[in-house]
């Protein structure tokens, strides 16, 4: 049987991509770090690092103790996580991950509310256009622009996300108003840049509205973030179709060629069923449906 206190260590080690590291995290000395690490190698028989002088590399057999390991050591955290929420206050940590949309602006500015309500929380923020697997453990709970793909996990609907064209001040003095599809091709178009998320798959609309699939209108800008598109519109540089939940509070963007229907979609919160019973996902949760309440329109 595998010793809890090396696999420990080794879970650490392949974390940290260091045994220097490691060793400032499990508060030990380095050569302590190596020589449980190497007992562990010795016990299996196998080795679990490629050691090389900037860091640690796992091996194949490596990577499969470490999948197993952090599993482990997830359930663990809920398990002395779910010992301490038996009391009334809930309390202890919650990663949460989504957009970088998403994250940098709608939920960042509705965070500080949550905290104060529930200050024995401990927030972590994983902003990521790519999804983190929530069956794994890499986050404890999601907000998704779609609906999940693991029908396992169970789900919430936040908002709808609406899309509008969004121009500022600056551009359309000098460039004029569009009045209608057609005067899009005099205008500069800004667009997200490849890979487009599958999430986001009608973005970049913007380029085929009222064109042939053959001949796409070519943006004058592409930003791999929604976030960055904003901000592109807001510096003048043209027209951009941006989700209200980046334009929220907006003062230096105007809303053109309102009377087109633009593609929408679906937010929604994610978690998996482990954790269903758990207080402080479910004071998130509806901390985040009824801020959602709020803010739909």
């Amino acid at each position: 049987m595998l010793d809890w206190d090396k696999l420990r260590i080794f879970h650490t080690a392949a974390e940290s991509g260091s045994f220097t590291h490691a060793a400032e995290k499990l508060n030990m000395s380095q050569s302590a770090v190596s020589r449980q690490i190497s007992a562990l190698e010795e016990d299996l028989g196998l080795k679990l690092f490629i050691r090389h002088a900037r860091g640690l590399v796992l091996t194949e057999v490596g990577e499969q103790l470490f999948r197993t390991a952090h599993r482990m050591h997830w359930e663990l955290q809920q398990v002395e996580t779910q010992m301490s929420e038996s009391q009334e206050v809930p309390t202890g940590p919650l990663l949460v991950t989504t957009t970088v949309g998403i994250g940098s602006t709608w939920l960042s500015s509705r965070i500080h509310e949550f905290l104060i309500l529930y200050p024995e929380i401990q927030i972590e923020i994983k902003l990521n256009d790519a999804e983190l697997d929530l069956a794994m453990r890499e986050a404890d709970v999601a907000i998704r622009l779609h609906r999940p793909n693991q029908s396992e996990m169970i789900q919430r609907k936040l908002f709808t996300v609406h899309n509008h064209f969004y121009a500022s001040e600056q551009y359309l003095q000098e460039f004029g108003e569009p009045q209608a599809v057609e005067d899009l091709d005099k205008h500069r178009v800004i667009s997200f840049g490849e890979p487009v998320p599958s999430y986001l798959g009608d973005i970049n609309y913007l380029e085929r509205l009222g064109r042939p699939d053959s001949s796409p209108r070519r943006a004058s800008m592409k930003v791999n973030a929604i976030y960055g598109m904003m901000q592109a519109a807001r510096a003048g540089i043209g027209i951009a179709m941006l989700p209200d939940y980046v334009t929220e509070g907006e003062t230096n963007l105007r809303r053109v060629l309102e009377g087109i229907e633009l593609p929408a979609y679906e937010a929604y919160f994610v978690y998996p069923p482990a954790l269903k019973n758990s207080k402080r996902v479910g004071v998130f949760r509806d901390f985040l449906v009824g801020k959602a309440r709020e803010w739909s329109f």
